[in-house]
């Protein structure tokens, strides 16, 4: 797995595979986020198969498939609420980490400084610094 840290409680990916899940439960993962639609691509595999790992593994899994260029400020809130329900660090995943790690930029809107996101992100290998700053909420 090619793990890129964002914060101490989350990680993103590109794609996994059920075989990669008890690694990550071993590592001290306790939720799996999925942000790839099924399908995007052959041979992926689908929520359901991931689904069943990560339970398998004893992972908590979430569902937030998310299209290509079509995220938008209501998934990155539902990200940040999974997130914030999550029990212990978090690995979420999509093709390349890329959605994964809008997502989590969505979700900081109104708490961290815009830059300091961007950087973060940078930091991790995803250059964010075309996305506009999401508008802060109250």
């Amino acid at each position: 797995m090619d793990l890129k840290r964002l914060t101490p409680t989350l990680s993103v990916a590109p794609q996994i595979a059920p075989g990669d899940l008890p690694a990550a439960a071993a590592a001290g993962f306790t939720t799996l986020i999925c942000n790839r639609p099924d399908g995007e691509q052959p041979g992926q595999p689908d929520h359901e198969t991931m689904a069943r790992a990560a339970q398998a593994a004893g992972l908590r899994f979430v569902f937030l498939p998310v299209v290509s260029g079509q995220l938008d400020e209501a998934q990155g809130r539902a990200f940040g609420e999974a997130l914030a329900q999550a029990e212990g660090p978090v690995l979420a995943y999509c093709r390349s980490g890329t959605r994964s790690t809008q997502l989590w930029a969505l979700s900081q809107a109104g708490q961290r400084p815009w830059a300091e996101v961007l950087q973060t992100a940078a930091a991790a290998g995803y250059d964010l610094s075309r996305m506009p700053p999401p508008p802060a909420r109250a």
